[in-house]
């Protein structure tokens, strides 16, 4: 059931898989961030400066596409999974992800999809005083962003487990294949954000809205290409039939038969089919577990079951230990959720904050918009030491082969975290401080001459190192302790707690501003950044993170490889 098969099902017969295959696999996933990032970090200011919606309102439509695109991505894996198979799921989402990337290209580019733009000047925009966008207008433009979103969603959790299908399991190379295939492919992620930060940025300032949105258009047409291409070169593998099914059919088994006792006369045995293959397409057969015993009941076989039982009242050992991993397997991605929500918080504080600083690097002055490519090129930084300076030096403490095991460096990016989100804390306080003395307490578009940008860098760099640990160090987790026949719903989790985090991020930035608002109207989250309190939701973040990473620890403690 796990032998890899070519795109007709049929057994490989000629050299296929391999890094020459995940190359092309590579080249798809760069252009997806690419236009996942162009789109987050550019569409807060199209709404705002182009159809003239209020700053926060833009800011949380963002963030919630961001959440749903991320937390949907349970559907493009369980239809990978139960149905369609990994390539041909990213075939069909990846289209529908361009197709939206043109509708917004069209929306930008053509003046009946946008509001007038004349008589509308700085001032203006800040007194809310512009021709607002007609409902007809934003309902088109949020169609073809929830498009694009959701051809995300079907995208995210099949391209990691495709690309890792590609190499040998029986390969004496095969898990330090899988630990350096997980870093390339974050490292092609970060390619892509850094793409999105610098070349996209750069193309809207000097071409505009429309040629931004259409260069992301043009390079996920040239990455579908290319996917395309490399079809005869992949190895994939049979889907298994309906996962969300089978756990149903676990749970409503365990149910039925809450109240029979293993101790009953009745009692036959746990029910496994005989023989050493299991009866889900695509796995292996997987051994008892202890743990959850009271979904055992679904597998207790009585005699009143009979010769041909019905799956919703007895399932199989491997069936129920199925469930079994996948409840195991959440308090992991659950725990980076508030990762997320940092991450979130910073592609729109920090611009924000560095609105107010000096950008320039002597005689060369940096859109703020790009700001957020120095957590990327940290990432690369990083991904390009791993191997020479971390894996050497960690392996010596640790004493594993690849320096940190899979939770050690989801461990490890946590607590990075709290000391960036601690740091962005400390900063924004002075920066703050510093504008009121220095009289631009009411001025906060303005920026003052003498205070660099570049403090941010230290926040955006740790977040950078924290991403690159937590990130990688889950993808590889999820794909190695994920059911066979289930790696890309575990893949999905990942995805899913991303977007979790989104949503998170707009919750409690509503909850704050509740909280905070005063008899001015202000809070921390004020528009004008000088009179809110921007450290102190630091500080609380700093403080979730704290208790967010005890939970990890705790977590991870328990948790137990297979």
């Amino acid at each position: 059931g796990t032998t890899p098969v070519n795109i007709h099902g049929k057994p490989i017969l000629s050299k296929t898989g391999g890094w020459i295959a995940a190359l092309f696999i590579f080249g798809n996933e760069m252009a997806e961030r690419m236009a996942y990032f162009g789109l987050s970090v550019n569409m807060v200011a199209f709404m705002f400066y182009v159809m003239h919606r209020p700053f926060e309102s833009s800011s949380n439509a963002v963030n919630n596409f961001l959440g749903i695109s991320q937390a949907s991505s349970v559907l493009g894996g369980f239809l990978a999974d139960a149905y369609l198979g990994r390539y041909w799921t990213i075939a069909i989402f990846t289209t529908m992800y361009l197709v939206g990337l043109i509708g917004i290209t069209l929306g930008a580019s053509l003046k009946m999809f946008v509001p007038d733009q004349s008589n509308c000047d700085q001032l203006s925009l800040l007194l809310g005083s512009c021709q607002p966008a007609k409902s007809w207008q934003m309902l088109y433009l949020y169609t073809v962003l929830y498009i694009t979103g959701f051809g995300a969603a079907g995208i995210r959790p099949c391209v990691s487990s495709f690309g890792a299908d590609q190499f040998d399991e029986k390969s004496k190379d095969y898990k330090t294949h899988l630990d350096r295939f997980f870093n390339f492919f974050y490292l092609s992620v970060t390619l892509g954000a850094i793409i999105a930060f610098t070349l996209v940025v750069y193309v809207q300032m000097e071409h505009g809205w429309g040629m931004a949105f259409g260069t992301l258009a043009i390079a996920m047409a040239i990455s579908n290409a290319l996917f395309f291409a490399g079809t005869p070169l992949y190895r994939h593998r049979l889907p298994g039939g309906s996962p969300l099914t089978r756990v149903a059919q676990v749970l409503v088994a365990a149910f039925r038969k809450r109240n029979a006792a293993f101790t009953s006369s009745e009692f036959i045995g746990l029910y496994e089919v005989p023989g050493s293959k299991s009866a889900i397409n695509g796995s292996r057969k997987i051994a008892h577990s202890n743990d959850f015993i009271w979904l055992d009941k679904a597998a207790l076989q009585l005699k009143e079951d009979g010769m041909e039982p019905s799956p919703w009242k007895l399932c199989t050992v491997t069936q129920v230990e199925e469930v079994k991993i996948l409840i195991r397997l959440i308090p992991i991605p659950a725990c980076t959720v508030m990762l997320s929500l940092v991450l979130t918080e910073y592609l729109t504080l920090s611009v924000q904050q560095a609105y107010t600083l000096n950008t320039h690097i002597q005689h060369l002055k940096l859109p703020v918009t790009c700001m957020p490519v120095f957590p990327g090129l940290s990432i690369f930084l990083i991904l390009s030491l791993y191997y020479s300076v971390f894996v050497p030096i960690t392996r010596r403490i640790t004493g594993n082969p690849h320096g940190a095991s899979q939770l050690q460096r989801v461990g490890i990016g946590l607590a990075v975290s709290i000391i960036s989100v601690a740091w962005a804390g400390l900063f924004e306080n002075y920066r703050r401080h510093y504008a009121i003395e220095h009289g631009f307490q009411f001025n906060f578009l303005s920026q003052m001459p003498d205070l660099t940008a570049y403090w941010l860098l230290i926040q955006y760099c740790l977040i950078g190192i924290a991403e690159v640990f937590c990130i990688v160090g889950l993808l590889e987790f999820l794909y190695e302790e994920a059911p066979d026949a289930m790696k890309s719903i575990g893949s999905a989790y990942a995805a899913l707690a991303g977007g979790l985090g989104c949503f998170a991020a707009t919750i409690l930035n509503n909850i704050v501003k509740a909280a905070t608002r005063n008899s001015d109207g202000n809070s921390w989250l004020s528009q004008n950044i000088n009179t809110g309190r921007f450290d102190c939701l630091y500080w609380l973040l700093t403080l979730l993170s704290l208790l967010n990473f005890c939970v990890f620890l705790w977590s991870a403690h328990r948790y137990k490889y297979r």
